[in-house]
C-alpha cells in the first residue's frame, strides 16, 4: 500500500470514528431541543451553548492527541495492520491526521453554534417587535 493510499485510509478512518461520536452528541443536542420546542428561543439558545460545548470538547481532544499513545486510539483499532502506520514519523502523521479531523469537526460545530445563536437572537427579535 503506498503512502498517499495510507494515509487516505488513514483520515477516513479517523472521520469514521470522529464522526460517529459527534454524531451521537449532535443527536443528544437535537434532543434536548426538541424537549424545548415550546419555546424557540429556548431551544435555539440551549442548541448554541450545548453545540460550542461540543466544539470546545473537540478541540481539547485535538490538543490532548499530543500526549496520546496512537495505538491506544479507536481509529487505530480499526485500521488493517498493513495500513497502520510504524515509527516515530509514522505517530506524528498519525496524530497530525487526528488533529486535523478534530479541528474540522470543532469547525463545523462552531458554524452550527453560530448558526443557532443568530436564529435564537432574530427569533428573540421577533418576539420583542411583536
Amino acid at each position: 500500500m503506498g503512502h498517499g493510499q495510507a494515509m487516505e485510509k488513514l483520515r477516513k478512518v479517523a472521520m469514521l470514528c470522529v464522526g460517529r461520536a459527534v454524531m451521537f452528541g449532535a443527536f443528544a443536542i437535537a434532543l434536548i431541543m426538541i424537549s424545548f420546542s415550546f419555546d424557540l428561543v429556548r431551544a435555539f439558545s440551549a442548541g448554541a451553548i450545548l453545540t460550542l460545548v461540543m466544539a470546545q470538547i473537540l478541540i481539547i481532544k485535538a490538543y490532548a492527541t499530543f500526549r496520546q499513545n496512537p495505538r491506544k486510539t479507536e481509529a487505530w483499532g480499526y485500521l488493517p495492520p498493513n495500513a497502520r502506520p510504524a515509527g516515530r514519523s509514522g505517530a506524528k502523521v498519525f496524530r497530525s491526521v487526528l488533529i486535523e479531523v478534530y479541528v474540522r469537526f470543532a469547525a463545523h460545530s462552531l458554524m452550527a453554534g453560530c448558526c443557532f445563536f443568530t436564529t435564537s437572537t432574530a427569533l428573540r427579535l421577533l418576539r420583542a417587535l411583536a
